[in-house]
Parts: C-alpha cells; structure tokens; sequence
C-alpha cells in the first residue's frame, strides 16, 4: 500500500489520516529520502500518536535543484480542446526547477502576463537513475519510478503562444505548485495508475476531470522515449500532461481557416482579442484546487489549494 510523506521545514513526515508522524532520517533531499525508505517504514508502523496534519506547513516534497521535464499533449481530450487531428508525436520539454512551489503558495501571475492558465498534472518523482538508452517496459516502472505528486503547470499562454516559448511560459517562479503529498509506492500499486483521476476547480467550479485513461503516452513508454535523449536521476520530476478543460482551446475551424490568411501580427492580435472575453483565465484571488486519487482513496496524493496573487 502506497504511504503519503509530507515535507515542512522541520523535516519529513508519514501522514497517517488527519496525523503525521514525523521521520527519522537526516534525509535532506527528495532523493535522499527515498534512499532511506526504512525510516519512512519505521515511521508508518509507529504507535506514536503524531502530530495534526492541519498544524502543518507543508513544502513541496520535490526538492530543488532537480531535473523538471514535462510531456505535451498527452491526453486525448485535451488534444481535442487544443485542435489536434491525427497522430500526435510525443513531445518533451523543460520547465526550471525554480518554478516548483509548495500546495498552498501563492501563484504569482507576472505583471506582463495577461493570460494565466492551469493544467493539473500527475508527477513522476523518479527513485532510481534513468540513463539515456534505457527501455522501460510496464513491469519496470518500480525499478524507475518510486513516487507521485500532485502538480499544476501554470502557464502564460501569451508569451507560450506568441513567442513558441515552452520554458520561459511555464518557467516563472510559483507556476509549478508541487504537492501536498510524496506519495511512495508499492510494486503492487502501479496496477491502479489508470484509475487515478485528476480533477482541477477554479473557485469551487471543476474544470478538469479525467483518469489516466485517457492518457495518449503511458509512463512506461514515456520514460523510454524521454530516454532517448535525457538521463535522469533519483528526485527528478516527470510532469505527464493535463487532461481537457483548460481556459485555452483552439479557434473553430472556420475562424482557424480564417486567421490563417492574416499577417501573424494581426492572427495574434485578433486571437488575443477574442481570449479576453474568456473568463476562466486565472485572476488575482482565484482558488485553485487540485487533487490526484483513486476512486477508493488507497492511492491518494492529497489536495493542493493555492491562490492567484498578482507580482507586486
């Protein structure tokens, strides 16, 4: 059975219901910690009485530096949202690591940035080294990949669109709230990865909603094409892809048809138009609320709730 962690600036903690009991280990990093899964074990069978999990701060339990790699257009139904047709071909792209926050941060929104935008994502927190030319196959993923978290890779679609620029879009710093739960698994519990769901709310209004079933590229096979090209390393981050729902979705065909005639200058300038009318880009005092789990709780990776401030 899977086991939560909880990360605060006094140390690790195993969270047992609304309890944690905090871990013995000099562990200071994600990686170090997962090294040292006795303590954590130890921690979980403990009859101490433990601490309320709501007198808790919590960090993120992905630490920084680390390697954070994104996959894009992974599910079917965003794929729809964003107008795709055919084949999609898998594809990678960075995020820095300075970006990762903790659950209930603060997302910061640039003053320069007009379109703010979510999209859940379930994160890969890797326990093993992955080296370039690896080949993964479903039954190795618990020789590679020893968590799960909770993440949202906010994004300013004005500077991603305009500019094709994944990094800095996505790069800022808060716009990879990260969290609340470490959620370490069993070899048993990567039979259930397909009936995790993901859900995301705006201000108590669901936005995303969708299992990994509607997953394009699986993780065993996403970590064997990431692999052709990029090592990673114990406490780096795998973000999979969002599902549908986010406040960007792609033109209808006659309007897409249309804009391809205009100069880019005024394409843009007439999309970016139509996208103010739009009301579910984040806003300063939105709440978000993502939360990762199986429909019967055994995997459960926690709810992360952060709000939209504007940079000062």
């Amino acid at each position: 059975m899977s086991t939560d962690v909880l990360r605060t600036a006094d140390g690790w903690w195993v969270v047992r219901g609304e309890r944690a009991v905090p871990v013995g280990t000099k562990a200071l990093t994600t990686a170090e910690l997962i090294a040292d899964r006795a303590a954590v074990q130890e921690a979980a069978r403990s009859g101490e009485a433990g601490t309320a999990v709501a007198d808790l701060v919590a960090l993120s339990p992905v630490t920084t530096p680390c390697r954070v790699v994104a996959q894009m257009v992974n599910y079917r139904s965003h794929a729809r949202d964003s107008g795709f047709t055919g084949d999609i071909p898998p594809t990678f792209f960075r995020k820095a690591s300075g970006s990762v926050s903790g659950p209930s941060d603060a997302v910061v929104r640039p003053s320069h940035v007009r379109f703010l935008d979510y999209e859940i994502e379930l994160g890969l927190v890797m326990g093993a080294p992955l080296p370039v030319g690896s080949v993964v196959e479903e039954d190795d993923l618990p020789s590679y990949v020893a968590a799960l978290v909770v993440t949202n890779d906010i994004s300013a679609r004005d500077i991603q669109l305009t500019r094709t620029q994944f990094y800095e879009s996505k790069s800022y710093p808060t716009f990879t709230p990260t969290g609340p739960h470490l959620t370490l698994l069993e070899p048993e519990d990567f039979a259930r990865l397909l009936d995790l769901r993901l859900t995301l709310s705006v201000n108590g209004e669901r936005r995303q909603d969708r299992t990994l079933a509607d997953m394009i590229v699986r993780p065993a096979r996403a970590l064997t094409l990431l692999a052709r090209f990029q090592a990673l390393d114990p406490g780096d981050l795998l973000l999979t892809g969002t599902p549908g729902g986010t406040a960007l979705k792609a033109p209808p065909k006659p309007v897409e048809k249309i804009g391809a005639l205009l100069p880019p200058a005024m394409k843009w300038k007439a999309f970016f138009r139509s996208q103010a009318r739009n009301p579910r880009y984040l806003r300063a005092g939105d709440v978000i609320t993502a939360t990762i789990a199986t429909p019967d709780g055994r995997i459960d990776l926690g709810e992360q709730c952060t709000t939209v401030t504007d940079a000062q």
